[in-house]
């Protein structure tokens, strides 16, 4: 290996050191606990070193939720590879979501946090963000138009539409904030019901009835 590419491959390290040091914190606190002084200290360098790699807080805390978005991205990718129906696709496609929330839920936290106002426009990092999260709605979408093709979802919905209220509602549903849980159960439902519940209500607004048997408690409710 020449000098150049170990050049690179160490500031690609560190880098990588730098974002690792900063999810720890970010996972660990809120976003306004959380400074460039202490995130230079934990990956021991000096803060205008830091400021080499990433030009703000914000920009270090982007590449944390970039991280996030391709994980669940990875996970669309591998429902869409197997080899059944659109509509079961849909169904695996919420259930990859709720899977992605249970196994990273500080993840789901940041990129909500991160869709706020709070954050400005121009960081480098939005745009791939907005590129990946834009990739899972297409995959979903995909998913819809398979559905549609095959005969075992609706003719006459937008596949496009379709993907915006699903994910939507995904987000929605697994970033529910306390106060609404603590609704759910004062009423005697568990939040994990009231999720697994979803694909329920939804299921007979997308299926042609073709295949009731995809949206049995075995199969989708298992979440």
């Amino acid at each position: 290996m020449g000098i150049t590419e170990r050049k690179i491959r160490e500031k690609e390290q560190r880098k990588t050191g730098i974002i690792d040091a900063a999810e720890r914190l970010f996972f660990s606190r809120q976003y306004d606990d959380v400074s460039m002084d202490e995130i230079a200290n934990e990956v021991e360098l000096n803060k205008a070193t830091l400021y080499l790699y990433f030009k703000n807080k914000e920009a270090l805390f982007a590449a944390i939720v970039l991280r996030g978005i391709q994980i669940l991205k990875e996970k669309y990718t591998e429902c869409m590879e197997k080899q059944v129906p659109g509509v079961v696709k849909v169904a695996l496609l919420g259930q990859a979501y709720y899977r992605f929330s249970q196994e990273f839920p500080d993840y789901l936290r940041l990129i909500k946090f991160y869709g706020t106002e709070r954050f400005s426009k121009e960081n480098p990092c939005t745009a791939e963000i907005g590129k990946g999260y834009g990739t899972c709605r297409m995959i979903l979408r995909d998913a819809v138009q398979e559905g549609i093709d095959d005969g075992t979802i609706r003719p006459d919905l937008d596949p496009w539409l379709v993907s915006m209220y699903l994910m939507i509602s995904f987000m929605g549903i697994l970033s529910m904030e306390d106060k609404w849980k603590r609704v759910i159960e004062a009423e005697g439902f568990s939040y994990e019901q009231f999720s697994r519940e979803f694909f329920r209500f939804i299921a007979p607004a997308l299926s042609t009835g073709e295949t009731p048997h995809i949206f049995s408690d075995d199969f989708i409710f298992c979440w």
